[in-house]
């Protein structure tokens, strides 16, 4: 039988599409990764990969085996935990994926009040792409997702937490917003300063654009919300920031006011997600209860 190790390696070269990177992620050498490929495909009888100078691409019969190896490898690691006893206390390790539009705004109190009370739970945080998260949430490289709507997996247990405004900022100086209730007509030709188009945000803040007749400013992607928050402040633009941010300490309000539009509703959803056979749910719901009541509390008027 294929061993879980030999199945793991051959995941990283499909997720990596090279030998040598593979190698430096599964932190082995390249000869002990290359015999243990070949040693899955003599045990298997099928060739799983095509080798070339420019790096490994799955054969058919490869993708499909990469497919069921996640879910393998996945339920071992559910099955570690179970042996750890993470089913029935709240203890052990957790990676907890989030975006950096929310994480770094939200969590720090969260964890904090965690764990006071779970002093044995251990959370590892990686902020990255709501969509590149969802994947790596199914394939089991991180435990639990927290991040904006939507999400989908028929795999994954998916709970909205709470709705969150977003606000449309200008600088301080910056002639529009003036008046105490802007009308929709006033937005119409200002440019918005956006993030990278794969974030949530982005896709939100073109949707504003369109509605008010606004236009997403050109060669000026920010890679923060902190970036948003510059550049709005500088006068380059006006920005979509949510309300967590412009309340936090972290983040703010600082060069920014806030333009009052006229029928203003922008929102986002904000969830959390884990694997639907995960055994550590008692401590996702444990974690998305404290993050509903923070987060509320913090956005009530």
């Amino acid at each position: 039988m294929p061993t879980l190790r030999q199945l793991e390696y051959l995941v990283v070269i499909a997720d990596t599409g090279s030998f040598a990177l593979a190698a430096r992620v599964a932190n082995v050498s390249q000869p002990t990764l290359s015999q243990q490929i070949r040693a899955l495909e003599e045990r298997l009888g099928a060739k799983l990969l095509e080798r070339s100078a420019s790096g490994a691409i799955l054969t058919p019969v490869g993708r499909s085996i990469v497919a069921t190896a996640r879910r393998m490898l996945s339920d071992a690691s559910d099955i570690v935990a179970l042996a750890a006893g993470s089913s029935h206390s709240l203890t052990g390790t957790v990676k907890l994926g989030t975006t950096p539009t929310l994480g770094p705004y939200l969590l720090s109190a969260i964890i904090v009040e965690l764990h006071r009370i779970a002093p044995e739970l251990r959370l590892h945080v990686r902020e990255g792409i709501p969509d590149e998260q969802v994947l790596e949430l199914s394939r089991g490289n991180i435990d639990v997702m927290l991040g904006p709507m939507p999400m989908a997996g028929d795999d994954l247990t998916i709970e909205p937490l709470f709705r969150e405004p977003l606000y449309l900022v200008a600088a301080l100086d910056h002639p529009i917003g003036a008046a105490e209730d802007m009308m929709r007509g006033d937005l119409t030709g200002s440019p918005l300063l956006s993030l990278d188009p794969r974030h949530h945000l982005a896709r939100q803040a073109a949707e504003v654009a369109e509605r008010y007749g606004m236009t997403i400013a050109p060669d000026y992607y920010g890679t923060s919300l902190d970036s948003l928050h510059q550049m709005a402040a500088s006068g380059l633009g006006l920005a979509l920031l949510p309300s967590l941010y412009l309340r936090s300490e972290v983040g703010g309000a600082a060069g920014l006011k806030i333009l009052s539009v006229q029928g203003w509703r922008a929102h986002r959803s904000i969830a959390i997600a884990w694997r639907r056979q995960s055994p550590m749910s008692k401590a996702f719901r444990l974690i998305a209860d404290h993050v509903q009541a923070h987060a509320r509390r913090l956005l009530a008027p």
